[in-house]
């Protein structure tokens, strides 16, 4: 997994890469080696993580959201593509030398930095979860973050960059991977109770490995943990709460959102959008059975409206699932999709009584969960005297990535804000 910020785009870009790969002689690539994963200090102060992409690919991101994919160029020697462009970038990195902890990245020579490093299994509601604390070394106490998923069914332990580039920074972090993901048991859920309880199992697990060397402790999540971590935090205390391009609505209100997004940014006004509301309506019908009814209506408003044409371009966060897809395919996949999400949760009451300090990181051009309303209810609950405080990225959309356009209109992911990693970092280390 590339940690691309759209799904769809996700398994676009592999088949197309799967496509690439086939045309290659099994020669033209080496395979990835898990001895380069790491976050490297550079001669000149810069720091480098090296992450496994997937088999024959790394990718490397620096603290200033500056990102790229490697491919193999000659044996040692890499070639880097710009953020998720596929487009050269001219940088080089050699990784002759993992086992000996040394890269040079642009012929800068660079040091594996070391962390303590403690691999566990902990208990939570009745699944052994798979975690793992990454301290900077010493004995210091220091604070300490705790990773909380997004929806994602890849393995945190596996492709987090973040669980390096924290300690990197004098800060603790604490990995795991989530219920039915990875190396964890239990069954795959998108339950958010059952999700904050294991958020806070994970925080206990990190305090008792620890020790004495555990300072302030709290959350670091994205897109679905923001549901997740503020309970986390409402049902046992946190030190803070860090969101990043998380919502304050209900996943129902994020797929409306998204599809008015859809219709208001191609120019199309009032009437069309009262329109996709009804798709949106129609949408939910099904979302809500659990994919068991609602077809119907579904048909009916693709028979009525289908021929117009703002209609192909209803995407929304889900919905263009279900107007894609064949009943019986839903019928059968769907339930698989969101097994126990909450799709009418209301966040208001959690935020609206949560002492805890909290930093929202949202992005302008999020068409996957539209920030709008979200930045409305977290400045209004601000004013009120909530300990939140919000930074809203102009030019980022989820995954807090900023992208540039295609020829075709397609979103083409660059880099993350120069100010997001570091913003995270001070407040966390803020008193």
């Amino acid at each position: 997994m590339d940690n691309a910020p759209s799904l769809l785009r996700r398994g676009l870009a592999l088949c197309a890469l799967l496509a690439a790969s086939a045309l290659l002689p099994a020669s033209a690539a080496e395979p990835t080696d898990k001895a380069c994963i790491g976050s490297y200090r550079l001669r000149d102060g810069r720091d480098v993580d090296i992450a496994v992409s997937d088999e024959s690919h790394y990718r490397w991101r620096m603290k200033d959201g500056t990102s790229g994919k490697l491919s193999w160029a000659a044996p040692g020697d890499w070639s880097s593509t710009r953020g998720w462009t596929e487009r050269a970038d001219g940088h080089q990195i050699a990784l002759r030398d993992c086992a000996a902890g040394r890269i040079a990245f642009d012929r800068v020579e660079g040091q594996r930095l070391a962390f303590d490093v403690t691999e566990t299994r902990f208990q939570s509601g009745g699944a052994t979860l798979s975690g793992r604390l990454v301290l900077p070394p010493g004995k210091s106490r220091v604070p300490i973050v705790v990773l909380v998923h997004g929806s994602e069914r890849d393995s945190a332990r596996d492709y987090y960059a973040l669980q390096r580039q924290f300690p990197s920074e004098g800060i603790g972090a604490f990995v795991y991977d989530k219920r039915g993901t990875g190396a964890s048991g239990g069954r795959y859920t998108q339950n958010f109770l059952t999700l904050a309880n294991d958020a806070i199992a994970a925080l206990r697990e990190a305090r008792r490995l620890a020790g004495a060397r555990a300072g302030k402790m709290g959350y670091q999540a994205g897109s679905q943990g923001g549901w997740v971590a503020p309970l986390a935090a409402q049902i046992e205390p946190a030190d803070f709460v860090i969101v990043s391009f998380g919502l304050a609505v209900s996943p129902l209100d994020e797929d409306r959102a998204a599809i008015e997004l859809d219709m208001t940014r191609r120019g199309y006004g009032p009437d069309v959008v009262a329109k996709a509301m009804q798709v949106a309506d129609a949408t939910a019908a099904v979302l809500e059975s659990d994919f068991r009814e609602g077809y119907e209506q579904v048909a009916r408003i693709k028979q009525r409206y289908g021929a117009e044409p703002w209609f192909k371009f209803v995407r929304g966060n889900v919905s263009y699932f279900i107007l894609e897809k064949p009943e019986a395919e839903l019928r059968s996949v769907g339930p698989t999709l969101f097994p126990g999400a909450s799709l009418d949760y209301d966040a208001l009451p959690v935020l609206r009584n949560l002492r805890t300090p909290q930093l929202w990181l949202l992005g302008a051009q999020d068409i996957d969960a539209p920030s709008a309303e979200t930045v409305r209810r977290l400045t209004a609950l601000a004013k009120a005297g909530a300990p939140i405080r919000l930074t809203v990225f102009p030019h980022a959309e989820h995954g807090m990535y900023e992208f540039e356009l295609a020829a075709d209109g397609s979103r083409l992911s660059t880099r993350q804000p120069a100010d997001y990693f570091p913003q995270m970092r001070d407040f966390i280390k803020s008193r």
